[in-house]
């Protein structure tokens, strides 16, 4: 199984893929990647045994692509997603953000 990066057309075994994962946007069920290989950042949303890409509009993710992982599953956590796929877990955290004129 590999998953493709949509702007260098690279393809990563599973394990490459979601250590690239970096932040977690639970509002919007959204995490972002970085490809190892080009540097693109995408945001995609985790579903039960596939990967969805697309963009926000109108306040929400429409998912265009899909790419099917057989065995995905992910779980949300108060300040991360937590993904896993046969016996690997990988932990996405939830960047905290600063509220506007918070100090």
């Amino acid at each position: 199984m590999l998953i493709p990066c949509f702007a260098c057309e690279s393809r990563f075994r599973p394990d490459e893929y979601f250590r690239a994962c970096h932040d977690y946007n639970r509002g919007m069920d959204l995490v972002a990647w970085t490809c190892p290989r080009c540097g693109n950042r995408d945001e995609l949303r985790v579903l039960p045994g596939e990967l969805g890409f697309g963009y926000p509009r109108r306040g929400r993710f429409d998912v265009c692509d899909r790419v099917r992982v057989p065995g995905l599953r992910r779980r949300r956590q108060d300040l991360r997603l937590d993904i896993s796929l046969d016996e690997e877990v990988w932990r996405v955290p939830t960047r905290l953000r600063r509220l506007a004129g918070a100090r």
